[in-house]
Formats: C-alpha cells, sequence, structure tokens
C-alpha cells in the first residue's frame, strides 16, 4: 500500500542525490548516472513500467531495487546519510501536502456550487429550524448559505496546516542526524519545505501532520454529513421540498415509486469512517516512546482512505448541490406554520419598551389562545390582544407576516435577504481568494515534482 509514495520518495531522492553531490561525498562521475536512472524511474513509475513485487520490503527497498539493476552497486550509494526512517517521513509529507491541496481545491468547488445555489433561494422564505422544530421563518439563500462557512473553516484549516506540515525530515538520519557534511536546510528548499527540522528526533517520530489532516478530512466528513442528512430529510414525502436530480438518486429493487437521496446518504455515512481514521491513529500514537517505532507503518492506510474517500464524495456532493431544485411554494407555505411569528409579538412589544422576559409570557398567551381556538397568531382580534398585554394592540399583525419578519432581521449576520445577498456576495469573493491561493501552492508544488 506505500506504493503510493513511490514518485514522492523519488523526487526526495533527487533532493538528497544533489546535496551528496554537492558535498563532495558523491564523484559526479557517480551521481550523474543516479540521477538519470531516478529520472527514467520517475517515467516508469508514472506509466506503470516498474512496479514493486512481492519480494519487496517496502517502497524504499523497491525503488533501490530498480535502482540497483540499471546501475549495478552505485545504485546503493544514495543511502549515505540517510535513513528509511527520515526518508518516509518526508515521502508522507510531500504526499500528504500534495493531497491535501487536492481536497481543498475541491472543497472550495462545492464552496462555490453551495453560494450559487443559495443565491437562487434569497428571496424565498422557509422555516428556520432548532431541534428539528419550527423556529423562525428564514431566508432559504441563507439556509443554504450556512454550509459554505463550515467549508471556509475546513480550509482555513488546511492553510494552517500547510505552514506546520511544509518543515523537512531528510537529514535526521534513523534518529541522530548525521556526521556526514550534508545540508538539511539546502534539500529542504529544493523540496518545497518552507524550513527543515529542529530535533532530529522528534523529525522522524512526529505524525502530528498525519493526525491533525485525518482532523481535518474528519470535520470535512462531518459538513458533509450535515449535508446529507439535511437533503435526505428535504427530499422525503413529508417535507417534500428538494427534488434531487436523478444521477444522485436511485430506485428501489422492490418498489417501484422509490427514489431514494442515495448521494445524500452516502456522504453522510462516509463521516463514520473519516472519524474512524482519526481514532486509529491518535490511539496508535499515544502509547510511542521514544523516536521511531514499527507502530508508525499504521499511519499510511488511514491516511490514504480518507483522502480516497473526500476524493470520491467531494465531486458527488457538489454535483448533487448544484442539480437540486427545491420547491418555492412548499416552503413559503411551511413558513409561518408552528407560530414561528410568535417573537414578532415579543420584539413588537419590546419596542413599546416592555421587558423582554414579560413580551415572550404574552408571545406565549398568544400562542396558547391560537392553539385552544384553532387559530393563527394574525387570527386573533384587538380585545384579546389587549387583554392579554395592554400595550399589545392591532398595528401588531403588520409584523406578523413572514415578508415583515425576514425584512427585519437586520443584525449583521441575519436573514434579511438584502443581507443574505451582500453575505453571499462576500463569501463567493472570499471563497475565490481561496481558491487562488491554493491554485498557486499546487502549481508550485507540481513544478517542484516535475522539476
Amino acid at each position: 500500500f506505500d506504493w503510493r509514495l513511490a514518485p514522492y520518495d523519488l523526487r526526495s531522492s533527487l533532493a538528497h542525490l544533489a546535496v551528496l553531490q554537492s558535498s563532495g561525498l558523491l564523484e559526479d562521475s557517480v551521481a550523474e548516472p543516479i540521477r538519470g536512472a531516478l529520472k527514467e524511474l520517475i517515467s516508469e513509475v508514472a506509466s506503470g513500467k516498474f512496479v514493486a513485487n512481492e519480494t519487496d520490503e517496502d517502497v524504499h527497498s523497491a525503488l533501490e531495487r530498480g535502482l540497483t539493476a540499471k546501475l549495478g552497486a552505485i545504485g546503493g550509494a544514495l543511502r549515505a546519510g540517510r535513513s528509511r526512517n527520515d526518508q518516509v517521513t518526508t515521502d508522507l509529507r510531500l504526499f500528504a501536502i500534495d493531497h491535501m491541496l487536492e481536497v481543498a481545491t475541491l472543497v472550495s468547488a462545492l464552496n462555490t456550487a453551495i453560494l450559487n445555489k443559495a443565491s437562487e433561494y434569497v428571496n424565498d422564505s422557509a422555516p428556520g429550524f432548532t431541534h428539528i422544530q419550527h423556529a423562525q421563518p428564514v431566508s432559504f439563500g441563507h439556509e443554504l448559505a450556512k454550509h459554505a462557512h463550515a467549508f471556509a473553516r475546513d480550509l482555513d484549516r488546511i492553510n494552517d496546516w500547510l505552514k506546520r506540515t511544509s518543515v523537512s525530515s531528510l537529514g535526521a538520519g534513523a534518529l541522530a542526524g548525521s556526521s556526514l557534511p550534508l545540508d538539511p536546510a539546502k534539500t529542504a528548499q529544493e523540496l518545497g519545505f518552507d524550513s527543515s527540522f529542529a530535533n532530529s528526533i522528534d523529525a522522524v517520530s512526529d505524525r502530528d501532520y498525519v493526525a491533525e489532516a485525518l482532523f481535518i478530512c474528519a470535520t470535512i466528513g462531518l459538513h458533509l454529513s450535515r449535508i446529507g442528512e439535511e437533503w435526505t430529510l428535504w427530499a422525503s414525502t413529508e417535507f417534500a421540498w428538494a427534488k434531487v436530480a436523478d444521477e444522485y438518486s436511485t430506485g428501489s429493487s422492490i418498489m417501484p415509486q422509490k427514489k431514494n437521496p442515495d448521494m445524500a446518504e452516502l456522504a453522510r455515512g462516509k463521516s463514520g469512517r473519516l472519524i474512524g481514521n482519526l481514532v486509529s491513529v491518535m490511539t496508535m500514537l499515544k502509547g510511542l516512546p521514544f523516536a521511531y517505532n514499527r507502530d508508525l507503518q499504521e499511519d499510511k492506510e488511514p491516511f490514504f482512505d480518507s483522502i480516497d474517500t473526500l476524493l470520491l464524495t467531494l465531486p458527488a456532493v457538489t454535483g448533487m448541490v448544484a442539480t437540486t431544485d427545491f420547491d418555492r411554494e412548499k416552503m413559503a407555505q411551511a413558513a409561518p406554520t408552528g407560530f414561528s411569528l410568535a417573537t414578532e409579538i415579543a420584539d413588537y412589544l419590546v419596542r413599546k419598551n416592555v421587558p423582554f422576559a414579560s413580551a415572550h409570557e404574552s408571545a406565549g398567551k398568544c400562542v396558547a389562545l391560537c392553539e385552544k381556538s384553532s387559530r393563527q397568531l394574525h387570527e386573533l382580534t384587538d380585545d384579546e390582544f389587549k387583554t392579554i398585554h395592554p400595550s399589545l394592540d392591532g398595528g401588531v399583525r403588520d409584523v406578523l407576516n413572514v415578508a415583515g419578519a425576514l425584512s427585519s432581521r437586520t443584525t449583521a449576520g441575519g436573514t434579511a435577504p438584502a443581507l443574505v445577498a451582500e453575505q453571499i456576495k462576500s463569501a463567493l469573493k472570499e471563497n475565490a481568494t481561496q481558491s487562488k491561493k491554493i491554485a498557486d501552492k499546487a502549481k508550485a508544488f507540481s513544478e517542484m515534482m516535475g522539476s
């Protein structure tokens, strides 16, 4: 399974070779054939011509086998000043940076889809929920856009992670550094790292960058799961708000009328393995003593699986979001139900200098009276309003409508449609900025790998 590190191992080998050559530890007559053979192996690994076999202990021994097959004994000269301990963590850091940038690119694309979809429904009302109970009416564009802010935080986390992960371990050796005249800082620079290790023991034993990446992956999975849960609910017969495109649904093997939101459900389910991978690695790391231990081999499979899971799931959720249509009429009809406008009564009284505790109690009495008489709040008479509270008059009906409730929520980040439109515009701009940063970093990494 660690064959996936082969391209990164070969690139770090080129950097290590350059240091051995520049320090005089390898003559040009030896270094140049090794460089040529490494470049040949890069091409052969990419094409599938050279692969690992059952006799290889790991990716490193497989590639050394390839070198010695081309060069004979001098292929082993590359071992000088390097251990598999510093080699493997350098390779894994390179793999992690490469693939977390790919994840970030897909998260940014999903955010674009979410915000574009949200912009379609800025002026459409829907019930807002707490505890899966009708709470207050909201702009449905506001409801959708909330997911973009969660994924924006995930992008911030990836950017922060990149700073801590961009530290080269090459030159730490098995654990104590090297007596040879190596230049770890120069190797780090050639591989595109921001810096080199400060402690050789920590360099070979640190897997914080794996655990942190797995935490980020798990958090992205949680956010995908929340989308999956909402889409599943909205597509149900009881809600009937969402029409999920056929490409992201399946039928039943026995019930011909069924249209199951499978992509939403799978996105919800995949979060379990992402969380499990994080727990697996953290449990493995928690009791490791001293420097390198063979336990650290258990860092790769969970990490590879989490990366693969997100690379599979993110584009599918992006497509599902982009192609879903929502029933504006049904959402609007549902917006005022469940006495979701009761808070407007309390706020109306507060504007008349009634303490909120008293205003809240009065709004509750209005709801109780409506439940008892099977009416809606706006159907109460002026006398009934006055009986509940002397400051409550017929003017309250002016705020007992969804449009008024939405437009009045003008505090920063609120659900007033005019504000929501600006929020989405700002979020799209920020996402475009993030996307550009990610693209620039991915381009720089690709150029480093190709050099």
